[in-house]
């Protein structure tokens, strides 16, 4: 997510470098600092920020996602539940070994946790995590038999 940003911190870091100084009047020197200074606040510090302000958690019972700068937002997400995970990649993103993970929980928009490093791990991770919740919810069970089709489980039975 920072790779761009970074790259255009570099470019106008030299071209201020170049350029400063250079110009014939004073108020042209002034103009390219504080041209500069714009697109360094724009291109670099508010994509940085933006980063900063998205936090994903895995527990082993739940997914917590926290994101937003102002107002800060917190969606939680048990693996009791059930979901589908997917992973999204770009060419970028692919060098880097990172993705967009996609939660689909069966609402309208799935969740997505951006940018995560080595997101193939946390995708195994995820299902297994899964997998185990609901294993030990079957356990929980009367009888601990999984509630299947050809079972049948009697509910408060002496």
């Amino acid at each position: 997510m920072l790779f761009w940003p970074t790259i255009l911190l570099l470019a106008v870091a030299g071209a201020a470098g170049y350029l400063g100084g250079r110009m014939p009047e004073e108020w042209q020197n002034i103009a390219v600092l504080v041209v500069a200074a714009l697109l360094v606040l724009i291109g670099f510090v508010v994509p940085l920020l933006a980063w900063l302000s998205r936090r994903y958690t895995i527990t082993t019972r739940r997914v917590i996602v926290r994101h937003g700068f102002f107002v800060r937002v917190r969606q939680e997400l048990m693996h009791s539940r059930g979901y589908d995970v997917s992973v999204r990649r770009s060419w970028l993103q692919s060098a880097f070994r990172t993705g967009d993970i996609l939660i689909n929980t069966g609402q309208e928009q799935p969740i997505v946790l951006r940018d995560v490093p080595n997101a193939s791990l946390v995708q195994r991770t995820l299902h297994e995590l899964m997998e185990a919740n609901q294993g030990a919810n079957a356990a929980r069970r009367p009888g601990g038999q999984p509630a299947g089709d050809d079972h049948t489980v009697a509910w408060g039975e002496r």
